[in-house]
Protein backbone atom coordinates (compact mmCIF):
# COMPACT_ATOMS: atom_id res chain seq x y z
CA UNK A 1 0.00 0.00 0.00
CA UNK A 2 2.87 2.36 0.52
CA UNK A 3 4.46 1.88 -2.76
CA UNK A 4 0.89 2.64 -4.35
CA UNK A 5 1.21 6.01 -2.22
CA UNK A 6 4.14 7.04 -2.98
CA UNK A 7 3.38 6.66 -6.98
CA UNK A 8 0.37 8.46 -6.67
CA UNK A 9 2.35 11.21 -5.20
CA UNK A 10 4.74 11.37 -7.08
CA UNK A 11 2.30 12.41 -9.93
CA UNK A 12 0.41 14.21 -8.43
CA UNK A 13 2.82 16.98 -7.32
CA UNK A 14 4.48 16.54 -11.15
CA UNK A 15 0.66 17.17 -12.52
CA UNK A 16 0.88 20.09 -10.40
CA UNK A 17 4.09 21.78 -11.65
CA UNK A 18 3.18 21.11 -14.76
CA UNK A 19 0.29 23.11 -14.75
CA UNK A 20 1.44 25.48 -13.09
CA UNK A 21 4.43 25.47 -16.05
CA UNK A 22 1.32 25.23 -18.63
CA UNK A 23 -0.51 28.33 -16.87
CA UNK A 24 2.21 30.68 -16.74
CA UNK A 25 3.01 29.81 -20.31
CA UNK A 26 -0.41 31.01 -21.61
CA UNK A 27 -1.10 34.32 -23.14
CA UNK A 28 -4.04 36.05 -21.45
CA UNK A 29 -7.55 36.98 -23.54
CA UNK A 30 -5.88 40.45 -24.12
CA UNK A 31 -2.72 39.11 -25.69
CA UNK A 32 -5.11 37.91 -28.95
CA UNK A 33 -4.64 41.59 -30.15
CA UNK A 34 -1.64 42.05 -30.60
CA UNK A 35 -1.86 38.86 -33.20
CA UNK A 36 -4.34 40.27 -35.04
CA UNK A 37 -2.00 42.95 -36.26
CA UNK A 38 0.59 40.82 -37.23
CA UNK A 39 3.03 40.41 -33.83
CA UNK A 40 4.51 37.04 -35.31
CA UNK A 41 2.46 34.46 -33.61
CA UNK A 42 1.12 33.18 -36.48
CA UNK A 43 4.09 31.71 -37.93
CA UNK A 44 4.25 29.56 -34.59
CA UNK A 45 4.20 25.80 -34.48
CA UNK A 46 0.88 25.33 -33.76
CA UNK A 47 -0.38 28.41 -35.93
CA UNK A 48 -2.09 31.04 -35.05
CA UNK A 49 -5.19 29.77 -32.69
CA UNK A 50 -3.72 26.06 -32.74
CA UNK A 51 -1.20 26.89 -29.42
CA UNK A 52 -3.55 28.02 -27.61
CA UNK A 53 -5.88 25.42 -28.10
CA UNK A 54 -3.34 23.23 -27.59
CA UNK A 55 -1.98 24.50 -24.29
CA UNK A 56 -5.52 25.35 -23.00
CA UNK A 57 -6.55 21.53 -23.71
CA UNK A 58 -3.22 19.96 -22.12
CA UNK A 59 -4.00 22.03 -19.11
CA UNK A 60 -7.37 20.84 -18.90
CA UNK A 61 -6.52 17.35 -19.16
CA UNK A 62 -3.95 17.44 -16.50
CA UNK A 63 -6.23 19.11 -14.08
CA UNK A 64 -8.62 16.01 -14.50
CA UNK A 65 -5.14 14.06 -13.72
CA UNK A 66 -5.15 16.54 -11.16
CA UNK A 67 -8.42 15.58 -9.46
CA UNK A 68 -7.81 12.46 -9.93
CA UNK A 69 -4.88 11.60 -7.84
CA UNK A 70 -6.44 13.83 -5.14
CA UNK A 71 -9.31 11.65 -5.20
CA UNK A 72 -6.66 8.61 -5.52
CA UNK A 73 -4.72 10.34 -2.17
CA UNK A 74 -7.81 11.19 -0.04
CA UNK A 75 -8.88 7.52 -0.40
CA UNK A 76 -5.31 6.16 0.31
CA UNK A 77 -5.10 8.01 3.19
CA UNK A 78 -7.96 7.03 4.86
CA UNK A 79 -8.02 3.34 4.13
CA UNK A 80 -4.53 2.66 5.21
CA UNK A 81 -4.04 -1.09 7.04
CA UNK A 82 -2.77 -0.25 11.05
CA UNK A 83 0.07 -2.13 10.86
CA UNK A 84 0.49 -2.51 14.49
CA UNK A 85 -2.57 -4.07 15.07
CA UNK A 86 -4.34 -0.74 16.74
CA UNK A 87 -3.52 1.09 20.09
CA UNK A 88 -2.82 3.87 21.71
CA UNK A 89 -0.53 6.13 20.62
CA UNK A 90 0.95 6.26 23.83
CA UNK A 91 1.46 2.56 23.87
CA UNK A 92 5.34 2.38 23.44
CA UNK A 93 5.71 5.40 26.26
CA UNK A 94 7.26 4.33 29.81
CA UNK A 95 6.67 6.79 33.08
CA UNK A 96 9.56 8.58 34.47
CA UNK A 97 10.51 7.58 37.59
CA UNK A 98 9.10 9.09 40.35
CA UNK A 99 10.77 12.45 41.22
CA UNK A 100 12.97 12.71 44.86
CA UNK A 101 10.49 14.78 47.39
CA UNK A 102 11.70 18.18 48.12
CA UNK A 103 13.69 18.80 51.63
CA UNK A 104 12.55 21.61 53.79
CA UNK A 105 14.04 24.43 53.56
CA UNK A 106 15.01 24.85 57.28
CA UNK A 107 17.25 22.17 56.39
CA UNK A 108 19.59 23.84 53.66
CA UNK A 109 22.98 24.16 54.97
CA UNK A 110 24.55 27.28 54.84
CA UNK A 111 28.75 27.60 53.37
CA UNK A 112 30.77 28.37 56.32
CA UNK A 113 33.16 30.58 54.73
CA UNK A 114 29.91 33.69 54.00
CA UNK A 115 31.11 36.12 56.61
CA UNK A 116 27.93 36.97 59.18
CA UNK A 117 27.35 40.70 60.27
CA UNK A 118 29.24 40.02 63.07
CA UNK A 119 31.88 39.07 61.11
CA UNK A 120 33.03 42.01 59.67
CA UNK A 121 36.36 43.78 59.73
CA UNK A 122 36.70 46.53 62.64
CA UNK A 123 37.37 49.77 60.74
CA UNK A 124 34.62 48.79 57.84
CA UNK A 125 31.39 50.55 58.24
CA UNK A 126 28.18 50.00 55.98
CA UNK A 127 28.65 53.96 54.83
CA UNK A 128 32.19 53.60 53.89
CA UNK A 129 32.20 55.07 50.68
CA UNK A 130 34.76 56.24 48.82
CA UNK A 131 34.39 60.33 47.40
Amino acid sequence: MDIWLTLVLTIHVLVAISIIFLVLLQHGKGADMGAAFGSGSSGSLFGATGSANFLSRTTAALAAVFFLTSLGLAYLATHRPQTTGGGSVMQGVTAPPPAAAPKPAGDVPQPADVPKPADAPAGSKANDVPK
